[in-house]
Order: structure tokens, then sequence, then C-alpha cells
């Protein structure tokens, strides 16, 4: 969702096209390109497509908000992912970077408490999302250095409401149903809360990170007006 990237792509160029948001921002050495475009790895293709109507992709990064499987993966901390596993096929695609023991499975649905614990058990993985599978199967069919960089925005004991049943079929997340039905139904308000402020942090946190890897020399980031990163 554009709250993943709004800390990182302030002041960048964004236009919208079939169903996906685009930032760019160009300098000497090239450009980058943010795209979303929804939920799940078709909504994650789709953006993808996008970027490449504009030209070839030197690398690509999947990044976003991710829920923890185990405990020592706090929320509100960025992390990188060194592989990542499809849920549904088994399939596992080796990131770029240096090697570590944060794992991510892709699941095809938001991951409840319970499954929480089916996916941890059965991968050995530390994070669950919907589309990083999808973006490193892509890169590997393009022959394309995959990265990725995740968000925590929530542990893997937090008890949520089933956000499955706010996606619409075409992969968009209906704010205003769940707004509604969060209302009324008072007792999912503290969660709700933390959820928002450590989804808050993630994103910052994944700002940090993604400047850090594609920046390392800080051109960019006083260039564009980024506050130096808190350490």
């Amino acid at each position: 969702m554009p709250g993943e990237l709004k800390p990182l792509v302030r002041g960048w160029r964004h236009e919208r096209r079939e169903g996906v948001d685009l930032w760019s921002w160009r300098f000497d050495e090239g450009e980058w390109v943010a795209a979303c475009a929804g939920a799940g790895v078709v909504a994650a293709t789709r953006a993808f497509v996008e970027v490449e109507k504009d030209g070839p992709v030197d690398q690509v990064i999947s990044t976003g908000w991710v829920g923890a499987l185990r405990e020592e993966f706090a929320p509100g901390q960025a992390c990188d992912i060194s592989c990542v596993i499809d849920a549904r096929t088994g399939e596992r695609f080796v990131a770029a970077g240096p090697p570590n023991d944060c794992w991510l499975v892709t699941s095809s649905r938001v991951a409840d408490v319970h499954e929480k614990l089916r996916l941890a058990s059965t991968y050995s993985a530390a994070l669950v999302d919907m589309e990083a599978a999808g973006i490193a199967r892509l890169a590997q069919m393009r022959a394309i250095p995959f990265y990725c960089i995740k968000g925590i925005s929530d542990g893997y004991r937090d008890q949520l409401p089933d956000f499955n049943r706010f996606i619409s079929k075409n992969e968009q997340f209906q704010l205003a149903r769940f707004i509604v039905f969060a209302a009324l139904r008072p007792w999912h308000w503290p969660a709700l809360v933390r959820m928002g402020e450590n989804s808050s942090k993630a994103a910052q946190g994944i700002r940090e990170s993604l400047l850090d890897f594609l920046d390392d020399r800080g051109s960019v980031r006083k260039r564009n007006g980024y506050p130096n990163r808190k350490r």
C-alpha cells in the first residue's frame, strides 16, 4: 500500500497508470522507481510489469510490511531477507546480499496467529508477506538481481481482525469498510493502535534501509532533503 512507501518517496514524481501507483526519482547515475498496486502476488506482478514499460530494470527490491513468525523479530524494525519461500509451490528464491537466518514465506492470505505458527513450523521462516515470492520469480526469469527489505508491522502473537475479508477481488484493501468494521468493535482498538504505530516505525525503517543500500555515499539523501539516520 502507499503507506509502506510514503516516507521514502516524499518529493518524488508520482503518477497512477493501470491501477498502479508509481513514484520516480532521477539523479545523475540513473533512476529509482517505486511501485505498488495492492495486496498479493497478482498485484505485485502488475506493478512490476508497469515499471518495465518505461525501460529495462537493473535490479529489483521487494519491500513493504510483513508479519513476524518468531518472537525475536520485533514489530517496528526493518530486516534484510536472505531467502524467500513460496508457500503455494514450495519454491525457494535466494536473495542477493549477505546470507543470514532471516527467511520469509509468501502466503496467499493475511496470516492470523494460528497460520503464523504453522508457517513458522513448516518453513522455518521468520517473517510472512503476500508478494515477495512473485517478485523473486519475475527477477529470476529476467536474470536480474533480487533483493528483499521488509518492515515488521505485527508480532507473531498479535491478535488482529481478519484483514482478508477487506481485500477486494482486484487486490485492493477496502479501507472505508474496515474503518466502519473497527469503529463498531472497540475490543480491537488497542491492537490496531499498536499495529499502526509499529507500521509507521517499520515504514521509516524501510526508508532508512533502502537509502543505506541504494545511496551508500549519501548524495541522493542529502539532495532530496531526507533527515539523517538516527543512530
